[in-house]
């Protein structure tokens, strides 16, 4: 089906360069760290480097899952190391970063699935950076309560957890997470009095009201930040695009998601859950 889509205007960009993109790249390289812009394959990689960002990916490159959307490696992990969490606090300190974003790999290898790493990267990140902002993409943890709030006591700002499509396809999309699990690992950092936050990617087979109903259930866990945008193909061992959705439907889901009360909606075709983080977070006046 895929093959027979050709991509509409409004996702044609143009690839950014510079100096920030150079020093993003260049601190990224020397303090051996990982980030989701790479190896997710990020539309967004350029643009955000070019603005001195990045979102930095923790654990390794290498994932316990392989969810058929997702381009990072798949396989055995290799051991955690005890340097990333000093690395990753120092790089943050040297892109003099107001607000950051952390992410990783599934780590299902781990008795702990990597909560622990988790806690020592968010502190060590607060103790160089005390005046930045920080913001964690994790994992379900199998929604275990101990290990969520392993990382809750860091006490990150912000704690987001991707739904990262309607009820209907997550079977079919994600290969262990599932959408009640991770519904309970978001009401479970909203109970925690830390600011939740979730984002899906459409496009892929999705309808507009199993999309409402989606946001339905995030607000009623608590959930305060939400993110929508285009899925787009990484690669041919990934699921077909369906659909590319037009800019009127995002903006559709952006009023639809504020009037049920989520503090800042980020809708739009290249919105990733990390996009413009830092911008919603102060547009919800959550802070």
């Amino acid at each position: 089906m895929a093959e027979n889509l050709r991509k509409p205007e409004w996702l044609k960009v143009k690839i950014a360069s510079g100096e920030n993109f150079e020093k993003v790249k260049q601190t990224v390289s020397k303090h051996h760290l990982h980030t989701i812009c790479e190896s997710g394959k990020c539309p967004n990689k350029s643009k955000c480097w070019t603005m001195g960002t990045a979102t930095f990916m923790i654990s390794g490159d290498i994932c316990t899952r392989s969810c058929k959307f997702c381009a990072t490696k798949t396989g055995k992990p290799l051991p955690l190391n005890s340097q990333e969490p000093m690395r990753l606090a120092e790089s943050i300190r040297l892109m003099h970063l107001n607000y950051c974003v952390i992410t990783s790999v599934d780590r299902d290898d781990l008795p702990d699935k990597g909560a622990q790493h988790w806690f020592d990267c968010i502190t060590a990140v607060r103790e160089l950076n005390p005046a930045t902002k920080i913001e964690v993409l994790i994992p379900d943890f199998d929604g275990k309560a101990e290990w969520i709030q392993k990382v809750c006591d860091a006490k990150p700002d912000v704690i987001g957890h991707n739904l990262e499509t309607v009820k209907r396809l997550s079977p079919q999309v994600r290969s262990r997470a599932d959408y009640k699990t991770s519904l309970k690992t978001l009401a479970y950092i909203a109970q925690s009095g830390i600011v939740a936050k979730s984002g899906i990617m459409v496009g892929i087979g999705e309808t507009k009201d199993e999309v409402v109903e989606l946001m339905e259930d995030l607000r009623s866990v608590g959930c305060e930040l939400f993110t929508i945008g285009q899925y787009l193909q990484p690669g041919p061992q990934n699921i077909d695009v369906v659909e590319y959705i037009h800019p009127d439907l995002f903006a559709f889901y952006k009023e639809k998601g504020l009037a049920l009360g989520f503090k800042a909606v980020e809708s739009a075709p290249y919105v990733r859950s990390s996009y413009m983080a830092e911008q919603a977070y102060i547009n919800s006046k959550l802070a």
